[in-house]
Formats: structure tokens, C-alpha cells, sequence
């Protein structure tokens, strides 16, 4: 198929509605048509609008396609500028099948506010790859984001709140560990300041003695079996050679002296 040629960067085709308009800007287009984007360029930093030609013409269906071949983001190598040279509608889907290479196509139409424009790569009349979206809100033109993008930035934002959040938990959690410290603190403090109270141990011991009297007594020890013999070893027979020297202390029960210790008392 044979194509026109392409007019040179500096000097763009201008745009159909443009002719005998006294008020088009034939270097806003220049401009446009000097740099070209390249396919796959980040751009959507960029906002595009021009209030000229948005108070000129209506912003519709038929003359958005004019309108967005003035931003920066416009290929001017691209099929519908094709078409345009030839003074053809540039969004004809009729002839764009026909052609091979890069177009933009309007996906989506809510007049005079929204128009979204898909830029796609055509390799035959039913095989087209999806590159880039542009759309055009209230007359300012956008490159929307790609969705691995949007993922990311939702992402890092969710992150972010997430870490931030544990921050902030872990200081308030820090504080009441260091109030609970300090509460800790003051009750081992008070405790040890505590004087003891003697009427309590003399209620105490009261109440064992009572006890104790109630009781009966403890039974005799048993008695050793005839012919039994304690075993004693040498250290043992001199402790008791040197006891018998000394005065002897008084026998003890078994059973009374291996009980439990007295308490001992505070006057």
C-alpha cells in the first residue's frame, strides 16, 4: 500500500478544523511535532492543556483527536497522521485495519469531559498490541500510569502506613513497659519500707501455742533390739571422750528436738 510522505518536524500538517482559522498557532504544533516521544516513555508527570483552542472548538469526538495531536505526547509517525495528510478522518477504523504500525484508537467516550485514547501496535486487521493510554480530563491530557506502576505505588504506600503504624505502637508499648517498671519500683520500695508489725507475730504464735497444747503428747521412742550396737567410727569415739570430760547435757527426745523450729519471738 503506498503511503504520503510525512511532513517534516518542524513543519507539521495542521489539523483539519485549522484551515482558514485565523486564531490557530502554527508553532504550538512545531513545537509539538520537534520532539516526539519515544514508544514507552514515562510521561505521566506531564500535563498537557491549552486554553486557546479549548475556548476555540468544542471539545467532542470529531476534534479531540485534533486537539490531542497538540501535546507532547502525540507521534507524529504514527498511522492516524497518515490519514490526516491525506484528509482523512484520522480515527477512520475502516482504513486504520488496513495499515500496519502504530495508531491511537478512542477506547472510551463520556462528552465533553472524559476521552480516553489507547495507543497500539497494529500487525494485521485483527491482531493489535496494546502500548500506551492517554486520556484527556476536562481538557487536560494525561498519560495514565501503567498497572504494574499502580501496583507499586499502592504497594510502598500501604508499607509505609503498615511500618508506621507498628512505629507508633512500639513507642506506646515502650512507655507503659517503662510505667509498669517504675510502678514495679515503688511497690518493692514501699514493701521494703513496711515495719514489721509485732502484734501479728504475737497473735501468731498465740494461736500455735494453743494448738500445741491441744495435742496429745508425743509417744516414747522405740527401744533398740537387744545385742544392737550403734555403729561409731574413730572421730566419733574421741567427740566422745572429750564429752565425758565435759559436763553432760541432759538427754533429748528424738521425736521433740527433729520438729519443726520455734519462732522466734520480739518483745
Amino acid at each position: 500500500m503506498s503511503t504520503t510522505p510525512l511532513p517534516p518536524p518542524n513543519q507539521a500538517a495542521p489539523p483539519p478544523s485549522a484551515v482558514g482559522n485565523p486564531n490557530f498557532d502554527p508553532s504550538a504544533a512545531a513545537s509539538a511535532a520537534a520532539m516526539p516521544p519515544p514508544p514507552g516513555t514515562d510521561m505521566t508527570g506531564i500535563c498537557f492543556r491549552d486554553p486557546l483552542w479549548l475556548s476555540t472548538y468544542p471539545l467532542d469526538r470529531n476534534l479531540v483527536f485534533d486537539y490531542f495531536a497538540l501535546s507532547p505526547f502525540y507521534d507524529w509517525t504514527c498511522n492516524n497522521e497518515q490519514l490526516r495528510s491525506r484528509s482523512i478522518h484520522p480515527l477512520d477504523l475502516s482504513h486504520l485495519s488496513k495499515m500496519t504500525g502504530n495508531e491511537y484508537m478512542l477506547s472510551e467516550v463520556m462528552e465533553p469531559h472524559l476521552f480516553v485514547i489507547r495507543k497500539q501496535k497494529r500487525d494485521s486487521p485483527e491482531k493489535v498490541t496494546p502500548m500506551l493510554t492517554y486520556y484527556v480530563l476536562d481538557g487536560s491530557i494525561y498519560q495514565a500510569p501503567q498497572l504494574c506502576n499502580v501496583f507499586a505505588a499502592r504497594i510502598g504506600r500501604a508499607i509505609y502506613h503498615i511500618s508506621k503504624a507498628f512505629t507508633i505502637a512500639a513507642s506506646k508499648l515502650e512507655k507503659i513497659g517503662y510505667a509498669d517498671a517504675e510502678s514495679e519500683g515503688s511497690n518493692t520500695e514501699a514493701k521494703t519500707k513496711e515495719t514489721i508489725d509485732f502484734k501479728d507475730l504475737k497473735r501468731v504464735d498465740h494461736i500455735l501455742a494453743s494448738l500445741q497444747r491441744k495435742l496429745p503428747p508425743a509417744p516414747p521412742p522405740p527401744a533398740f533390739p537387744d545385742g544392737y550396737v550403734p555403729p561409731t567410727s574413730d572421730g566419733e569415739k574421741a567427740a566422745e571422750d572429750q564429752q565425758s570430760t565435759d559436763v553432760q547435757p541432759p538427754p533429748l527426745d528424738p521425736i521433740i528436738d527433729q520438729g519443726p523450729s520455734k519462732r522466734t519471738k520480739y518483745q
